[in-house]
């Protein structure tokens, strides 16, 4: 998650550095398609990061079905179609600014809106989920893991979803109201641009660097089936090298 994390921050410093040429380059194609590709790409991995600890805490609270096979191959499948969505978002984009027939243009904002919607739907997943996991009946004890305590884990996926989707949905919102460029309107204003894009995620950073997210949900090396059985495979593993080492010793000292 640490690596995904610096990932989509190189992202969006990219993002920003390509900005800031388009706007001493304002006609140069290459360089606005580079800058919007780099804008709609970065955010994704922050939606799969959540995803990806929403899943952890479901198999926490419900290890007996959310460990199963079937349930994993869901959320990857998932993960698969987000990278389809964005294949197809930055093909469409690419060919929007080459080409001047409205048919094929028509298609390919189809193909955006669709992307933009979907992309708002993968950023409100976890908040579906862990109200299901929670309504959910629990017949087995919460399997702790990680550092932290288990309802403020649910709090930082809460937030950051929240946060998350208010910015996807505006932009797929905005994206089905399209409007001149003579006729501008408030949300197309730069503040509203920035603030809507660049000041949430940098909330969302900062929340997971203040929580410290790569000790809040860390899990154990080799878990599967169950987070408690890998725990107490270490735990005994520590046990039973302290017990060595005292028994060195103590031959040691007989020795002498």
């Amino acid at each position: 998650m640490s690596g995904m994390m610096f990932g989509f921050c190189m992202a969006r410093i990219s993002a920003s550095v390509l900005r800031i040429v388009w706007a001493t380059r304002p006609k140069n194609v290459k360089i606005a398609i580079a800058a919007n590709i780099f804008m709609a790409a970065g955010v994704l991995l922050l939606f799969i990061i959540n995803l990806i600890f929403t899943q952890r805490i479901m198999r926490a609270t419900h290890p007996d079905w959310a460990w199963s096979k079937w349930f994993s191959l869901l959320f990857k499948g998932y993960y698969a179609t987000i990278v389809l969505l964005l294949v197809m978002i930055i093909t469409s984009t690419v060919q929007s600014f080459y080409t001047l027939n409205p048919h094929t243009r028509s298609i390919d904002r189809v193909f955006q809106l669709v992307g933009s919607t979907y992309f708002a739907v993968a950023s409100f997943l976890p908040i579906p989920l862990l109200a299901i996991n929670a309504i959910l009946p629990r017949p087995h004890p919460l399997e702790k893991f990680g550092e932290g305590r288990h309802r403020v884990k649910i709090a930082v996926i809460l937030f950051s979803s929240l946060m998350l989707t208010f910015g996807a949905a505006f932009r797929a919102g905005v994206a089905y109201v399209p409007r001149p460029v003579s006729q501008p309107a408030w949300y197309h204003s730069k503040a509203v641009f920035y603030c809507i894009n660049f000041t949430i995620e940098i909330i969302v950073v900062i929340l997971f660097a203040v929580v410290r997210i790569d000790k809040l949900f860390i899990v154990p090396n080799g878990a599967k089936g169950t987070y408690l059985m890998s725990h107490g495979d270490k735990q005994q593993g520590t046990a039973a090298d302290e017990e060595s080492a005292v028994g060195d010793r103590g031959e040691e000292k007989v020795e002498a």
